[in-house]
């Protein structure tokens, strides 16, 4: 079957997922937080992008290849963490992991994700990086720190705008709590979606693998949205973070900048790049458009940037590397493709990106990354 001729483009994916996995699975995924504000000021904000189509420049080749953090990329995307990722399709983990391998982009697993750093160890690639939440214990910091590395994650991402639980009415109203308790309500939805319960019975239920050793199962006092993490981890500061680059040997990212100045601070502590990221709507409702915010931290520091929220296509990646960013992270994306389709969505929808990519380029008249035009954000109508 020609996947490209049944789902060409990512919202094609996404409808298949949801009609793949349970409900609550899906309000997980998809939802934002407040009245989700902020995950539609992403997607309007990069309409707004403009770039001025070029003419008459013959036939050519795109080349999507890049340089980040000093490594050698053949694209200039890759796969963000999203929290219990194998809630979304068994063994999302390893999927993501083995994929990106494949291709040669980084994976980046989520300290509270449903496979330990040692469960996935043996199917990373050498662009695989370990996302921190800030556990508030120095002990089981260094723990955390260690394991990562001696599993092979090169690169510490510390995510630094969730001090505290947000608030994802969505995900509430679906039932789904942290753990995941299968009540009756729940099981009906599951009935529902057989390849994904089938998954799900040969696994079972996913919980956060990473933190059996630090933790039980005792979550009393926890919202609904909150999980068991949050009994381990802290609120950042700039203390913080000086103590994980002295701590940490390998590049070291902080995710979730949205002002020059903080950016330009990070870079005082020695940090190696800045994810711009608004967390992809899912925190704060009434935060700026991530790639409204990109220009300002463009301009306050020379580190390279890292850009997420809202991508949907080859266009927005270009969109954002021609406002600054040097790579992008999908999250939700890759992960609507695992649901629609198993492992074979995570290839296709770098295929539909790459294409999409050197489509675009070509009316650009680009012939690689570094001579994109410059973009402009439209004011609104």
């Amino acid at each position: 079957m020609d996947l490209h001729a049944k789902y060409p483009g990512l919202s094609d994916l996404r409808t298949r997922a949801q009609r793949r996995i349970p409900k609550f699975v899906w309000e997980y995924l998809d939802s934002g937080t407040g009245t989700e504000a902020t995950k539609t000021r992403n997607r309007l904000a990069l309409d707004r992008v403009g770039m001025m189509p070029s003419v008459l420049h013959g036939e050519f080749t795109p080349d999507l290849s890049t340089t980040f953090l000093g490594q050698s990329l053949p694209l200039p995307f890759g796969v963000a963490p999203i929290g219990m990722s194998g809630l979304m399709w068994p063994d999302a983990e390893g999927h993501l992991a083995r994929e990106a391998a494949r291709a040669g982009i980084p994976y980046c697993i989520s300290t509270v994700a449903t496979q330990s750093p040692e469960d996935v160890a043996p199917h990373i690639g050498p662009q695989s990086w370990f996302q921190l939440y800030p556990p508030r214990d120095p002990e089981i910091r260094r723990d955390m720190l260690a394991r990562g590395k001696a599993a092979g994650f090169s690169t510490l991402v510390l995510t630094v705008d969730v001090p505290v639980a947000s608030r994802r009415e969505r995900q509430v109203r679906s039932g789904l709590t942290n753990p995941p308790r299968l009540t009756p309500r729940l099981m009906a939805q599951v009935a529902m979606r057989p390849a994904w319960a089938m998954g799900m019975a040969k696994r079972g239920m996913p919980h956060m693998r990473g933190l059996d050793k630090y933790t039980d199962a005792a979550s009393n006092g926890l919202s609904p949205t909150a999980h068991v993490g949050y009994l381990l981890r802290t609120a950042p500061d700039w203390d913080y973070v000086s103590w994980l680059r002295d701590e940490w040997d390998g590049p070291l990212i902080v995710k979730g900048i949205l002002q020059g100045e903080d950016a330009a601070k990070l870079e005082a502590l020695g940090v190696d790049a800045i994810w711009v990221s608004n967390h992809a709507g899912r925190q704060f409702d009434a935060a700026p458009a991530s790639i409204e915010a990109l220009p300002d931290v463009r301009a306050a520091t020379s580190l390279p940037l890292i850009f997420d929220s809202g991508i949907e296509g080859g266009l927005d990646i270009l969109r954002a590397l021609s406002l600054g960013a040097d790579f992008v992270m999908l999250g939700r994306a890759f992960h609507f493709a695992l649901a629609a389709l198993g492992p074979k969505g995570i290839e296709h929808l770098i295929d539909i990106l790459a294409k999409d990519m050197v489509s675009n380029m070509g009316q650009l008249g680009a012939r690689d990354l570094t001579s994109l035009p410059p973009a402009v954000i439209r004011k609104p109508l």
